[in-house]
């Protein structure tokens, strides 16, 4: 699939022309929250509000969109120097995913020791994701945007009482979707720990994880991360943010009663929450 001149414009960080979206996507696009509306007159231009998010939205609706995660430099120029055009990409050149802690976690990568303990400031990248394993203790917390995954010192109170409340181990490793693709889906499908999913408080965040991680891991091996006081915080949360998702998740249900009661205080409060709320200062 070709991707379009306004897609990779707004990619990119340039102000695109309304008439040079389509309407349909232009629609999903605005009610996602994704784009700035720019007013010139009585025409409206569009720009991205954050440009990660677009293409993480992008690929969750076809993953033929993975091109965009493609490191321009690298990729294009080794397809070039072989075939002479650098339009010709078909592969990523970065596999893998993020991951991150707050204490040293001993796992193997490659068949050989290989110990996790960044250093505050820094998280680690697991491209060889394959190889990669981890001890069956070891309670996997997958983390939807980067501000909280980069952060996770700053919210070790929040997680340590919640994993000790659900008498889950202590011992966690941290991970995220950046880049977008199904690696991480992948690696978490072949190994046996729990998952535990914290994203934002909203029907879109709801719908990521029974789309993304429940559907294809299980009930079993899945959870999502609702705190004891979410009913509080998302009484003063963003009505803008329930109303841009509504037309399109307004009919998101689950069979676990947790998470329906979830969806059901959402709609109740008509409200969303920023899972950076989370994040000690």
């Amino acid at each position: 699939m070709a991707i379009s001149a306004s897609i990779q414009a707004l990619i990119a960080g340039e102000t695109v022309a309304g008439s040079r979206i389509s309407n349909r996507l232009l629609t999903e696009l605005i009610q996602e929250g994704l784009l700035q509306i720019i007013i010139h007159g009585s025409r409206k231009s569009y720009r991205a509000n954050n440009i990660e998010a677009l293409k993480r939205f992008l690929i969750d609706k076809d993953e033929n969109y993975r091109i965009l995660d493609i490191d321009n430099f690298d990729s294009r120029s080794s397809m070039a120097s072989e075939t002479g055009n650098s339009k010709l990409v078909t592969v990523r050149s970065c596999p893998g995913f993020p991951v991150n802690t707050y204490e040293p976690i001993e796992c193997r990568l490659n068949e050989e020791p290989f110990i996790i303990n960044p250093q505050e400031g820094c998280f680690l990248f697991v491209s060889d994701w394959r190889t990669f394993t981890i001890p069956e203790d070891v309670t996997i917390i997958g983390i939807e945007n980067m501000e909280n995954f980069r952060k996770v010192r700053q919210q070790r109170l929040f997680f340590d009482e919640y994993l000790h409340k659900h008498s889950l181990s202590q011992k966690v490793l941290f991970v995220s979707r950046y880049p977008q693709s199904t690696d991480l889906r992948e690696w978490l499908a072949s190994i046996p720990n729990l998952y535990i999913h914290f994203g934002d408080f909203d029907l879109a965040g709801i719908h990521i994880f029974l789309s993304e991680f429940q559907k294809h891991l299980g009930i079993g091996r899945t959870s999502l991360l609702i705190p004891e006081d979410i009913s509080s915080r998302l009484s003063y949360g963003s009505a803008r943010r329930y109303n841009e998702q509504y037309a399109r998740y307004k009919d998101i249900k689950s069979d676990r009663i947790e998470i329906q009661q979830l969806i059901d205080l959402i709609h109740h409060e008509r409200k969303g929450y920023d899972q950076e709320g989370y994040i000690s200062q």
